[in-house]
């Protein structure tokens, strides 16, 4: 276990005693409670949880979607109120335009910044290159399968260059075999970026997999219930799941879980 009283030094996202609440109709509903993490530069942190628990709500504070109740969210030293430059987002739907072709798609980032695209044409081909779209620059999102459709949101996220990734449940709508695949993918597209990401998820293994360290969120209103660290070397593949190591750290999260009451 990690204690997440003394973080590591560097640290690309900070996130202050975050507390949030929604006002409802019957009055308010708190879903964050004290949030204290900090994401170090270039490190993968994973966050596993209840539904319900303020996953979404904590991602999108960090983003500068939502303004937090209480409490304070810094990516790279800098206090986040509005949108934040510096991060690239990937939802679970890819949200692709239906008409834009995969370059337009991903070129959407850069016009919604008023970047100058000729600026990003080298980046552009990298990235698409780095994803394994080559190809496919000209196609619609309805000629794409769901897999490559967020190959492609992947592209839009990382295009500009952000410090940061933050992905809410990328993968959740995603077949198992696909979903494994793509795993795979952002291994990679990770370890040769070494973007800071954030990285929400329900499935054990898939944070397993991918993470450094695992945040379990207690149900709502969410508080940091535990911080598992992976130690396996990387780059990690799926026979590792068999291994003792995958295995012990499978344990320790569902350890974690059910000392909270649930089980994922």
């Amino acid at each position: 276990m990690h204690d997440s009283n003394h973080p590591p030094a560097t640290a690309a996202i900070e996130i202050s005693a975050v507390s949030h609440s929604f006002q409802t109709k019957t009055g308010s509903l708190k879903v964050l409670d004290e949030i204290q993490l900090t994401v170090a530069d270039g490190e993968f942190v994973s966050v596993v949880g209840p539904s319900g628990c303020g996953k979404s709500t904590l991602m999108r504070i960090v983003a500068g979607l939502v303004r937090a109740s209480s409490g304070s969210v810094r990516v790279a030293g800098l206090l986040i109120t509005d949108p934040a430059p510096n991060v690239g987002i990937v939802f679970q739907k890819a949200t692709l335009l239906p008409w834009r072709s995969v370059v337009g798609n991903i070129e959407l980032q850069i016009e919604m910044r008023n970047l100058p695209k000729s600026s990003f044409a080298g980046q552009l081909k990298r990235m698409i290159a780095l994803t394994g779209l080559s190809g496919f620059e000209k196609a619609l999102p309805h000629e794409l399968s769901g897999g490559m459709q967020q190959r492609v949101a992947l592209c839009r996220a990382l295009i500009h260059d952000p410090l940061i990734l933050l992905m809410d449940e990328p993968f959740g709508a995603l077949d198992a075999m696909t979903r494994e695949a793509m795993n795979v993918e952002l291994q990679r597209v990770w370890m040769e970026s070494r973007k800071s990401v954030l990285f929400i998820t329900h499935s054990i293994s898939e944070a397993i997999f991918l993470s450094d360290r695992i945040v379990i969120m207690s149900p709502r209103p969410g508080v940091v219930a535990a911080i598992v660290e992976v130690d396996l070397p990387r780059p990690r593949n799926f026979n590792m799941v068999g291994s003792s190591s995958f295995g012990a750290a499978m344990a320790q999260v569902r350890k974690a879980l059910d000392a909270i009451g649930t089980v994922e």
